[in-house]
């Protein structure tokens, strides 16, 4: 979105950056590329700063051209946009800055673009393509899924074979386990959040609608009521609560997915409320005496009015019911850090270098997320992360390892060897994929390497470079230098280096990444 290396990191820990990183990094602004030299070194006139989203506001009809409306909630109405460049259709939500009527409306729609962009690489969450902010309005651009609610499906299909249900609440237990093990609680999950990516019988569904989701660490709690009446766990309506909310609303979507209707139901919102509150789900009306003991049984602990006996998605997962032919889900239950960190253990330090400094040009609205899981972790505050901070931290959200899986993931995350993480550390380790491949991010880091700018890295750039960010650990450059360098000319140009970075980044394949240059 063009700011790129604005300098703004939040209110991170301070982290001493080499003095030619940010030389360096600003040139990306002018997305100049090796073969597209920049046009014109004349500045080009500042934008207005908008309000919401804290940066300059910009015209979405320039890129996008907006079509039908397809829904609408509170505060926004969603259409169908077409990028002009390449014809590709998304979902285009619009929220109308005049009914931001307070300051806590206005922190609500910059917390759902950083809690889109923190969850973005989620196979069954809708991706954030982009975020605008114009005179009027503010534009989250989004992943279109043209299959519909899932809620259209349940009252097409009546209710679902126990089979079909427990593979759907499957997928949408994991949806939940990975937000809650990201610190986020969804805090309106239905049916109708719940979208197909397209018409087909098998088609991917896709979690949506994150303007009432909140970061979260481990002892939050919180007081608003917020939700749709017939999902609101009774903790929410005492104002007391955490992430076993979220668990509750999907035992309420589990009661429809099976009966067909709300475990309680009654004239107004009120009535609705009240019944909640007393908690008793009928389980003697058809169909239920022909549902198997098995379901009850986890319908039941789903829907446990004390929030400290509800299972959590992790137990959910383990239930006997849910998994698939007795045995466990088909998909990993590791939270979404740990794979992030398992991934980043497989790069090179040269690897890492560079990501260092793309993660430097991440926006705080990218990183909000993970800069609140950093502090989470960070127990006594220090700045960095312990071994035995990360076990705790790792633990809380429900991650067994072993004490050397632990260690392992330490030493990938610390790059420099200290023994710590720091908060530079973390962000690189654990910000997924695709930010990296963003053309000016990547040219950003290849004329960070390329200081005297002729195109190529040298054995002597490289070292400079590993030798700023301590990361020189013994091996020949030379070695590094020659696993990257495709033509054996001794040295790496723009090519090599993209193709460095991409390798092993399932992101990367043209067939199945998204087309990410609008994020």
């Amino acid at each position: 979105m063009g700011n790129c290396c604005s300098g703004s990191n939040g209110d991170a820990p301070d982290t001493e950056k080499p003095p030619s990183a940010k030389g360096n990094a600003d040139k990306s602004s002018n997305k100049a590329t090796p073969e597209h030299p920049p046009a014109s070194s004349k500045p080009a006139k500042q934008s207005p700063i908008g309000p919401v989203l804290g940066r300059p506001m910009e015209d979405i009809k320039a890129t996008y051209s907006i079509g039908k409306e397809l829904g609408r909630g509170q505060f926004g109405v969603t259409h169908l946009c077409t990028h002009k460049a390449t014809g590709e259709q998304f979902a285009c939500k619009t929220i109308a800055k005049r009914k931001l009527v307070n300051k806590e409306d206005i922190e609500d729609v910059k917390r759902e673009v950083q809690i889109m962009h923190h969850l973005t690489g989620q196979p069954n969450i809708v991706e954030l393509k982009g975020a605008y902010e114009d005179k009027h309005s503010v534009h989250l651009v989004m992943e279109l899924c043209a299959g519909g609610e899932l809620f259209d499906r349940i009252i097409a299909k009546g209710h679902y074979t126990e089979r079909a249900a427990a593979s759907l609440l499957r997928t949408i237990v994991q949806i939940v386990h990975t937000c809650h093990s990201m610190g986020v609680i969804h805090r309106d999950l239905k049916p109708e959040n719940f979208l197909l990516l397209n018409k087909d019988e098998n088609s991917p569904l896709k979690a949506t609608d994150f303007g009432l989701s909140v970061f979260f660490k481990p002892g939050d709690v919180f007081s608003d009521i917020v939700g749709s009446a017939y999902y609101i766990a009774p903790e929410v309506l005492k104002r007391r609560y955490g992430p076993e909310a979220d668990i509750w609303s999907i035992g309420v979507m589990l009661y429809i997915l099976l009966s067909g209707v709300p475990p309680f139901w009654a004239e107004n919102e009120q009535g609705i409320f009240n019944a909640i509150l007393r908690g008793q789900v009928d389980f003697s009306s058809d169909p239920w005496p022909a549902i198997s003991p098995a379901a009850k049984d986890l319908v039941r602990k789903m829907l446990n009015t004390d929030p400290k006996q509800r299972l959590t998605a992790f137990q959910v997962l383990n239930h006997p019911w849910i998994k698939e032919d007795g045995e466990a889900p088909d998909t990993p239950l590791d939270n979404a850090v740990l794979n992030r960190l398992k991934q980043f253990r497989a790069m090179n330090k040269f690897k890492k270098v560079a990501l260092r400094v793309i993660a430097g040009c991440l926006s705080e609205e990218e990183i909000r997320g993970l800069k609140e899981m950093f502090k989470g972790m960070d127990i006594d505050n220090s700045g960095t992360i312990t071994l035995e901070e990360l076990k705790q931290g790792l633990s809380k959200q429900g991650t067994k390892l072993s004490e050397y899986e632990v260690k392992q993931l330490m030493e990938a995350a610390d790059a420099d060897g200290n023994g710590a993480i720091d908060y530079d550390e973390f962000i690189t380790a654990t910000m997924h994929m695709n930010r990296m491949d963003r053309e000016e991010h990547l040219y950003t880091a290849f004329q960070y390497f390329d200081k005297d700018s002729s195109g190529y890295i040298t054995t002597e750039e490289l070292e400079q470079a590993l030798r700023e960010y301590g990361m020189q650990d013994g091996r020949d450059i030379n070695e590094i230098i020659s696993e990257v360098d495709a033509d054996n000319d001794g040295r790496i140009n723009y090519e090599e280096f993209v193709a460095m970075m991409r390798k092993g980044n399932p992101e990367a394949n043209p067939k199945k990444r998204r087309d990410n240059v609008f994020v």
